[in-house]
């Protein structure tokens, strides 16, 4: 069994951190853990957060000690198996890399070398891992992408950006759910509403699902905007 710290957070939450290194394998560890921790309904247990490489348990000391706490999760991962995650649920998001909807787009093809329909081939042939949510409702960290497409972030960050951009940032890529700041580049942007406080659930994706970027044209942009057909399809489990 891989060796895991546990690291004090407070009187009510421990960190369980396992090798600093941004891996497949690893997440697929701290998934497994999240979901027998929450699944197996622990007296005392108010939350998981998954990250790249731990996962941080919330509880109430009251009711549940540390130590019994950090013995069943030591117990749970001797029981892991590789393939003990699940299955794949993949998300499709239709995006546009063309004209006002990709502003980084020269200058991505200029630090990477690649031309525009390099860029866009690439970054949508790939299923990318959510290796976890943050910074926004719904804001999905993405592991996966090809390094032939990897581009600094903006020496000056916008103020703002507009909801559905899709950005590069170093070695990972994203999508801006609602409009915020930011300094990734962007390369694209999709009509569906990443985040939607009216939906039934609001963000339809969790860590450990995986997202394929589908490239749309201009006039699809807007035709799937004006329809309100700018739901999330799942297209595979």
């Amino acid at each position: 069994m891989e060796e895991v710290r546990f690291l004090t957070c407070g009187d009510c939450a421990v960190t369980v951190a396992f090798a600093q290194e941004i891996r497949e394998d690893t997440n697929r560890k701290i998934r497994y853990l999240a979901e027998k921790l929450q699944k197996t309904g622990i007296h005392g247990l108010l939350e998981t957060v998954p990250t790249y490489c731990s996962l941080t348990v919330y509880y109430e000391p009251l009711i549940l000690s540390r130590k019994k706490l950090e013995h069943q999760i030591l117990h749970f991962l001797a029981s892991y198996r590789e393939n003990a995650a699940g299955k794949k649920r993949i998300f499709q998001i239709p995006v546009c890399y063309e004209g006002e909807f990709a502003p980084d787009m020269e200058d991505v093809c200029r630090l990477t070398g690649l031309s525009r329909e390099q860029v866009v081939k690439l970054h949508s042939s790939v299923d990318y891992l959510i290796y976890m949510l943050g910074f926004l409702p719904g804001f999905p960290y993405l592991g996966g992408m090809d390094p032939r497409l990897e581009a600094p972030r903006l020496d000056n960050p916008r103020t703002r950006i507009p909801p559905g951009a899709v950005g590069i940032g170093g070695k990972q890529t994203g999508i801006y759910p609602l409009a915020s700041p930011g300094g990734w580049r962007l390369i694209g942007r999709t009509p569906a509403m990443i985040y939607d406080p009216n939906r039934a659930k609001p963000i339809v994706y969790e860590a450990g699902d995986y997202i394929r970027f589908c490239p749309i044209t201009v006039d699809e942009f807007y035709r799937l905007q004006e329809g309100g057909q700018t739901d999330i399809r799942e297209v595979s489990l």
